[in-house]
């Protein structure tokens, strides 16, 4: 007997073996015409966990109860609030405790970290990056360059997709590190390329990196929490990340640090200092000379965003109670079952409008998101989507991007996603 996979029974049934389903309800669901909408979205801005707002209202509480007597009398002292977030970030980066501090937004801890670790000198000041960063991050090392007095255009390697492709080809970003291995000082990679959702191979680029002496730092933001990552034992240099994506952290909410175990001992790197980042045991001296606290809590400047990272902490306890084995696991059904469909859908319609899947189809080589190339109907088949309750993102000139997430999302959505997309392709 032939299964029909492109039906509300199929789908069901998968539902129905998924052990993380119970999930779903622990996330509230944007509503659409008395129904939950199809959200695909997690890569711009994850749903809410019901129980963030429990885990606000307690610092609220404790606010109105101790005033600045919080910081040491709350029940999470928020003197050292960023702590009780360490161990569970570091399990989903993989890395020490030590190497991980939550602070500050991605870009601020993006220009704080580049300042450490991107030191040029007259002949090595070279950056190799991939060709369509997302912009923040083009901003950034185009900025930390012309700080240090040299021209982007001459500092700046991107390195492109080849002529007709969409993807960056591995060997062509080990080549360019090669090539240009005695001028470079920075290799400074998205992990996750948020346009195509193609991973890179970090332990491989790092490794190569370092065989030139070039320090390696990646941008995490489409990556943390959706993919498995092992900074410690990759040796990266440093890692930034932010928290709202797939960490389900709220819009603009604290991000991530990453600082190697080999960096903890350096108190002579460079680097913009603040009051947070100094000797905790010292610190309410208020005495004069920065002493940076051992490990990535070194990177810190101000006291913890408190509201902002209970946020973050009632995301993280859901993540450290499911596992990134766990996730990763589910995801990879998710995604497999939506290119089927996709597949299926494009087939169907192939004379009128053709769907391209531009992201890696090894999932080894890919996270959450499926980027698709719509040929022939462009904005018209995103906007039909949205018409039907359907969140998804759209990107010049015609890549629609989702990303269906394992903690909320279900096999069932992905099958109402298919049904809406074959109307909207057969649409006039």
């Amino acid at each position: 007997m032939v299964v029909n996979k492109n039906s509300l029974e199929f789908a069901k049934e998968l539902d129905d073996n998924d052990s993380l389903k119970a999930y779903r309800d622990r996330f509230y669901i944007p509503q659409f015409q008395g129904r939950d909408v199809v959200y695909f979205t997690g890569n711009s801005l994850g749903l809410q966990p019901k129980s963030t707002l429990s885990y606000i209202q307690k610092e609220l509480e404790d606010w109105a109860k101790f005033g600045v007597e919080g910081h040491f009398d709350a029940a999470k002292p928020w003197f050292a609030y960023h702590e009780f977030l360490s161990e569970k970030v570091a399990k989903i980066v993989g890395a020490k405790c030590s190497e991980v501090v939550v602070t500050h937004s991605l870009t601020t801890n993006l220009h704080l970290l580049l300042v450490s670790f991107y030191r040029p000198t007259k002949t090595r000041y070279k950056i190799l990056c991939e060709k369509k960063a997302f912009p923040s991050d083009q901003y950034a090392l185009e900025s930390q360059v012309k700080f240090h007095g040299f021209d982007p255009k001459d500092a700046i390697i991107e390195v492109a997709p080849r002529n007709g492709e969409h993807l960056i080809n591995d060997a062509d970003v080990l080549e360019a590190i090669k090539k240009n291995g005695n001028k470079l000082a920075l290799i400074m990679i998205g992990g996750v390329n948020y346009y195509s959702g193609q991973l890179f191979d970090m332990e491989t680029i790092t490794k190569v990196g370092h065989e030139v002496d070039a320090l390696v730092g990646f941008d995490l933001a489409h990556a943390a929490g959706n993919v498995k990552l092992d900074l410690h034992k990759w040796q990266v240099d440093f890692a930034a990340w932010c928290s709202y994506k797939y960490l389900n952290s709220s819009p603009g909410g604290v991000a991530g640090l990453f600082v190697h175990q080999n960096h903890e001992n350096k108190p002579e790197l460079p680097r913009f200092a603040g009051w947070w980042g100094h000797d905790k045991e010292t610190r309410f001296l208020m005495e004069p000379g920065f002493k940076p606290m051992k490990g990535a809590e070194g990177w810190q400047l101000s006291n913890a965003p408190v509201l902002g990272m209970a946020a973050h902490l009632a995301a993280l306890d859901i993540f450290d109670e499911v596992g990134m084995d766990a996730l990763i696991e589910k995801r990879i059904k998710l995604t497999n079952y939506l290119e089927e469909l996709i597949q299926d859908i494009s087939l169907r319609h192939s004379a009128t409008c053709q769907l391209e899947i531009i992201t890696p189809k090894e999932t080894e080589r890919r996270g959450a998101q499926l980027s698709i190339l719509v040929h022939g109907k462009g904005k018209f088949v995103f906007d039909k989507l949205v018409a039907q309750g359907v969140i998804a993102d759209w990107r010049e000139p015609n890549v629609i991007r989702i990303a269906p997430t394992p903690l909320y999302n279900s096999f069932e959505d992905i099958y109402h996603f298919a049904n809406f997309l074959d109307k909207a392709l057969g649409s006039n």
